[in-house]
């Protein structure tokens, strides 16, 4: 992995209360470190907030990693991209002394992708992931080892032609044959983020 530095890469740092986890929220494509803050509040009231900004931009968006087109994934960029995320957040543990305190992902859309994508390729960095309309980020490819220690909640609607139910099948089968613990969430509509969302999520989160 290449060198990573908490203080060039543009990200929102609130410490929250100590006895609560950090929430590592991750934005989808357009959007930034600022506007994906506010959910937060809405999940857990008083968690901690480590924001990074997606470092690829495609057609001036903020983006986590490269694609080749609509749904198709620059595989290779996927994966060293979550390798930098991995980098950064160890990195930010240290550099504000966040020592034993668990560090949960949230994303939505490219954010959700990026989060899975480090969760389960570095598993020892990052363990808990809420992924909002989020999809298997690997295509064809399964580089995912031993993560029986990963737990992750799927939230996504029915009619999603950005993450269709194929691919967020296969991410689930996947991840739960090297070992994770999935859940999985589903309501009717397509791309985005709905109250029963958040009320899932916040109900997984509240179990952890």
């Amino acid at each position: 992995m290449s060198a990573v530095s908490v203080e060039s890469w543009p990200h929102v740092f609130t410490p929250g209360e100590t006895d609560a986890p950090v929430l590592l929220t991750l934005h989808g494509t357009g959007g930034n470190e600022q506007e994906i803050t506010g959910i937060v509040s809405h999940l857990w009231p008083g968690a901690g907030v480590l924001s990074p900004r997606g470092r690829v931009s495609e057609s001036g968006m903020n983006r986590w990693f490269r694609r080749l087109g609509e749904g198709v994934f620059d595989v290779d960029d996927v994966i060293q991209r979550a390798g930098e995320l991995a980098e950064f957040i160890t990195a930010a543990r240290e550099h504000y002394d966040l020592a034993e305190r668990r560090i949960i992902a949230v994303g939505f859309s490219n954010g959700a992708n990026i989060g899975l994508a480090t969760a389960l390729l570095h598993p020892e960095v990052l363990d808990r992931v809420v992924a909002f309309s989020g999809m298997f980020p690997f295509a064809d490819r399964d580089p995912i080892g031993d993560v029986s220690a990963v737990e992750v909640v799927l939230l996504n609607g029915v009619a999603d032609p950005m993450a269709p139910s194929a691919s967020v099948n296969r991410l689930e089968e996947a991840a739960a044959s090297h070992g994770a613990k999935v859940t999985r969430h589903t309501r009717p509509g397509g791309h985005g983020l709905a109250q029963s969302d958040i009320d899932a999520a916040r109900e997984w989160l509240a179990g952890r």
